[in-house]
């Protein structure tokens, strides 16, 4: 019999509870309890949690909320002039990376279409891995905040393209009609996103910023607005809610925004991590443990040193390039995105979206560690490189 909602949120989070002091006991980062949680009771191991994809669709308000938060804190014109810097990184970066992946794909007997995708998968660097390993103060208040952020959003916009090109190629051609509303929606976004804070919340927050209840349900109904508009224009519901935050950076009462939806965030975040190894099958880790562990170690070697070359050929310091290289040395949340939607419309096997996946789960959780033993986070463990 399939667990209700709530069973399963008591499993979820009475179990993420006890791996979570386990994990603090042995000095572990939280993020791999949660997935391995999802692992020990989704429906691959002990199938105490079945519905993983209603779960999967509750969790990405975890990410629509980590953005919408992360632009709360953003200056308009400080992130426009690291975009324009950023720009040639990320469009060289990425090149390079689908190389990589399409290269190592075909050489273990992949087709081309499978190999195009798993090379495409190699590009992105997880945002949430990213931004929640990043301590607060450099996040907000820094250059090394700044040029994440703008790297995550031009792969993020790449990311959308690639999705775009799967689709076409279920259909069997490209649609201009699409591309168009594509290049056309983002500027229009942004121009509806500046001027309904400026002539309808801004003068709605000053009448109201006394009754807190309000703010914070006008907030959320703000940020759920953005990514519903930008779903409806083409674009993802990651950048919908990153505008969304921006454009209310400069409000009075944005840090108070921020701080009231900090445990909301964290709490669709579990969800997010959970179902990660919730959607695993592990029955076909053994077809695909070696071209998996290869990508793996390829993209956590890689992707620092790659990373590492392009930022300081920025101008950029050696150690900010390195740091950067190394908390971006994973694939991205959008690599299983595209796995998920690339099998769905029977453009690859199970064993390609499973590799794409192990590939996913093995260098969040490798570089995961790397950041946490090395670099300053929130979840160090270690006093000296705990920062908040």
């Amino acid at each position: 019999m399939e667990a209700s909602l709530t069973s399963s949120f008591f499993l979820i989070f009475s179990g993420a509870a006890v791996l979570a002091s386990i994990a603090l006991f042995t000095r572990q980062p939280l993020l791999i309890a949660y997935i391995a949680l999802g692992a020990i009771i989704g429906p691959h191991g002990s199938a105490w949690v079945t519905d993983v994809k209603l779960l999967a669709e509750i969790a990405e308000f975890g990410i629509i909320f980590l953005l919408f938060l992360l632009g709360l804190d953003m200056q308009p014109k400080a992130l426009l002039a690291t975009l324009k810097k950023a720009t040639v990184v990320a469009l060289l970066s990425s090149l390079a990376f689908a190389l990589i992946g399409y290269a190592l794909a075909a050489s273990f007997g992949f087709n081309t279409t499978e190999s195009l995708v798993i090379g495409a998968a190699m590009m992105f660097s997880s945002t949430i891995i990213g931004i929640k390993l990043l301590p607060t103060t450099a996040l907000h208040h820094r250059h090394t905040g700044e040029l994440m952020v703008g790297l995550l959003l031009l792969q993020d916009l790449i990311a959308i393209f690639v999705l775009m090109i799967l689709l076409s190629m279920s259909l069997g051609e490209f649609s201009g009609t699409n591309l168009f509303k594509a290049l056309i929606a983002l500027p229009a976004l942004i121009a509806f996103a500046f001027l309904a804070v400026r002539f309808v919340l801004l003068p709605l927050i000053s009448r109201f910023d006394r009754f807190h209840e309000y703010i914070f349900l006008l907030a959320i109904g703000w940020c759920l607005g953005m990514t519903e508009a930008a779903h409806a224009l083409g674009l993802s519901a990651e950048i919908g809610a990153f505008l969304g935050g921006i454009s209310l950076a400069t409000s009075p009462i944005s840090q108070y925004i921020a701080i009231n939806l900090k445990p909301l965030r964290d709490f669709f975040l579990i969800l997010f991590f959970f179902s990660l190894g919730a959607r695993f099958d592990l029955g076909l880790l053994s077809e695909i443990i070696v071209p998996a562990s290869i990508l793996a170690g390829l993209v956590l070697v890689l992707k620092p040193v790659i990373f590492r070359y392009l930022i300081h050929g920025m101008s950029e310091t050696k150690k900010l390039a390195w740091d950067l290289g190394f908390r971006m040395g994973q694939i991205s949340e959008f690599s299983l995105l595209i796995a998920y939607v690339a099998t769905e419309m029977a453009l690859i096997g199970r064993e390609a979206s499973h590799l794409i996946q192990a590939t996913a789960i093995i260098s969040f959780v490798v570089s995961s560690y790397i950041v946490v033993l090395n670099y300053p986070t929130p979840i160090g463990i270690s006093d000296k490189l705990r920062r908040d």
